[in-house]
């Protein structure tokens, strides 16, 4: 191995020598007395690399598909836009592999009607699951993530990145990013179980590696009518990971009108018939009904709230390619939802 792929500044324990740490190495042995080590830390970090496959060219072409590929941009930025500047950059993503091992304990809504109720089930997960995440302080990309899947990892090489790009070195605890991991695993467990009441959930990471993927992106810079944007081209294969460009007028007020035409349907005329019908019944379905309405009022408004910002605020287009999953039943939908189980089933 070449010298410049070793880390040297630990001392022996047992004879004080000086002894080598090649780069992602957890075992080493001393070279004066054999003494074997064990090397926790980050000179014991596992490092790669993804190749880049994709050139200048097709990252241009991946340009020039993101702005003439979505409504919500401007019609002629692609004719008007004048590229300012293009380069790769490699950036550092945490990642960790395991075979997660899950117990969900819950219950289930099962039945309709009258004969609804919540049966208790013991869920068992077994699945391969990866997470990644960006290692230093680089918002103006966009990336926080990347779909690692199936690409294939090379052995780390300074030398070589830094002579094809601009390399970011990481920043953060290794610890916080481990914990951060165990967490999206356990989301993922919990999603996967899909119950509707959780009790209790273990979880348990078997084959579990953890290391530091330095991944190729391209970093196209563009003026349009003397406002800068920027596109961020995965340097793999090739699609838009993360892109800003100037929105379109006309696609702005046709979402707005149509938006608040749609939502003024659904919380006023839809949910008032609703609200009607339920004050006309004397059976045990008014309660349903009566969520119905409120589940459509809350939805029209929901439409409206959601048009006027896409109009106050599209006058830029933001696209993200990836996102991390989201746990289901979050927010306003799910207290909506905790509403009307307990309407159903009082």
């Amino acid at each position: 191995m070449p010298e410049n792929d070793s880390l040297h500044g630990l001392n022996c324990p047992n004879c004080g020598g000086m002894v080598p740490i090649p780069e992602g190495q957890t075992i080493v042995k001393c070279p004066f007395c054999e003494q074997r080590s064990f090397v926790r830390g980050e000179r014991g970090l596992r490092r790669y690399q993804v190749a880049q496959r994709v050139e200048r060219a097709q990252a241009l072409s991946g340009l020039h598909q993101f702005l003439g590929g979505h409504r919500a941009i401007a019609s002629d930025v692609v004719k008007s836009a004048k590229l300012s500047e293009i380069f790769i950059a490699y950036l550092p993503f945490w990642a960790v592999w395991a075979k997660v091992l899950g117990w969900v304990f819950g219950e289930k809504r099962v039945g309709s009607g009258d004969n609804k109720r919540y049966e208790p089930r013991e869920i068992k997960i077994a699945q391969e699951m990866q997470w990644n995440g960006v290692a230093c302080d680089v918002g103006e990309f966009g990336v926080d993530s990347l779909p690692l899947t199936t690409q294939q990892m090379e052995p780390f090489n300074p030398e070589v990145l830094h002579a094809r790009g601009m390399v970011f070195e990481p920043l953060g605890s290794q610890s916080d990013a481990q914990n951060t991991a165990d967490a999206e695993f356990q989301a993922e467990v919990k999603n996967h179980a899909n119950l509707d009441r959780i009790a209790q959930i273990f979880t348990r990471l078997a084959n579990r590696r953890f290391g530091l993927v330095y991944y190729p992106l391209w970093v196209l810079r563009y003026l349009y009518k003397g406002r800068a944007f920027q596109v961020v081209v995965d340097g793999y294969t090739g699609k838009v990971l993360y892109g800003k460009a100037p929105g379109s007028n006309l696609y702005r007020a046709a979402v707005l009108v149509g938006g608040m035409i749609l939502g003024a349907f659904l919380a006023i005329d839809l949910s008032s018939g609703a609200f009607a019908v339920a004050f006309q019944m004397e059976d045990d379905g008014v309660f349903a009904l009566l969520a119905i309405g409120v589940g459509l009022f809350i939805a029209g408004l929901g439409i409206m709230v959601a048009a006027y910002r896409k109009f106050r605020y599209g006058d830029i287009f933001e696209y993200r390619g990836h996102r991390r999953k989201k746990s289901k039943n979050t927010g306003l939908f799910k207290q909506f939802s905790e509403i009307t189980n307990a309407l159903e089933l009082d």
